[in-house]
């Protein structure tokens, strides 16, 4: 088990805590809600340790379906990011030139297939999303020595900066160069499988596993040296906690 994994179950464990320690309260085993208020926690296969952050608006339409609205913003990664450690320490992606953040709006609908039972088991549902994709190229900056005294930062460049020793000191600062972002449009959709637990209907604890496959107008320049991509497909679990009433 790798250390990201325990570090998961770790937070669902928590989450799980934090709902069975109320579990006398007075909503105990009534799981009858007609809206729900999540937020989300994201690890997928194109992140990082965190991939993405999630809010999701859900209401019912009949018993057993639910329509949501769903907003995601994540961190869409190269599979071919490899991270160097300079002599002072620090790290960076050497042949990164550019982030991808990845902005979501999606709707979908929900279908409970197993409901809890009171005061035990897991509830289970099935659920879909489809939307456009807005995609933030914001420039990847590094910082390396001119000489002794003087350093730059820059956006990478392969025929500048040839190998990854070519005295770097680490990356550049935080969101620096966004303001020279570029916009790529797209369309994004997914289908999961959520599992919830708990023991009253206002708060919800759970884990949505699922695949995702997001496209856009434009190939995605993230490492010019090596292959880029117009389409991203991933599989990812997302952490979520909310409320419903």
């Amino acid at each position: 088990m790798t250390k990201n994994m325990k570090y998961y179950i770790f937070l669902i464990l928590i989450f799980a805590g934090i709902n069975t320690s109320f579990g006398q309260r007075g909503d105990a085993g009534d799981y009858d809600y007609d809206k729900e208020v999540l937020f989300g926690i994201n690890k997928n296969t194109n992140g990082g340790l965190i991939g993405g952050v999630s809010f999701k608006l859900g209401s019912r339409i009949n018993d057993n379906l639910f329509q949501f609205f769903n907003l995601e913003l994540a961190n869409v990664k190269n599979p071919k990011e490899v991270r160097y450690t300079t002599v002072l320490g620090n790290s960076f992606i050497f042949g990164k030139s550019n982030y991808l953040y990845a902005i979501r709006p999606q709707y979908g609908r929900e279908v409970l297939v197993f409901k809890k039972a009171p005061h035990q088991g897991v509830q289970i549902s099935l659920l879909g999303a489809i939307g456009p994709s807005i995609g933030l190229i914001a420039p990847y900056y590094i910082e390396y020595s001119l000489n002794r005294t003087e350093t730059v930062r820059e956006q990478y460049d392969p025929e500048l900066h040839p190998s990854p020793r070519f005295n770097a000191l680490g990356p550049g600062r935080l969101f620096e160069g966004i303001g020279n972002s570029e916009i790529a449009f797209g369309a994004n959709a997914k289908a999961a499988m959520a599992f919830e637990f708990g023991f009253f209907k206002s708060n919800v604890t759970g884990v949505e596993l699922g695949y995702q496959l997001e496209g856009f107008t434009k190939e995605i320049v993230l490492m010019p040296t090596t292959e880029n991509r117009q389409v991203f497909q991933s599989v990812y679990f997302t952490l979520f906690y909310g409320f419903r009433k």
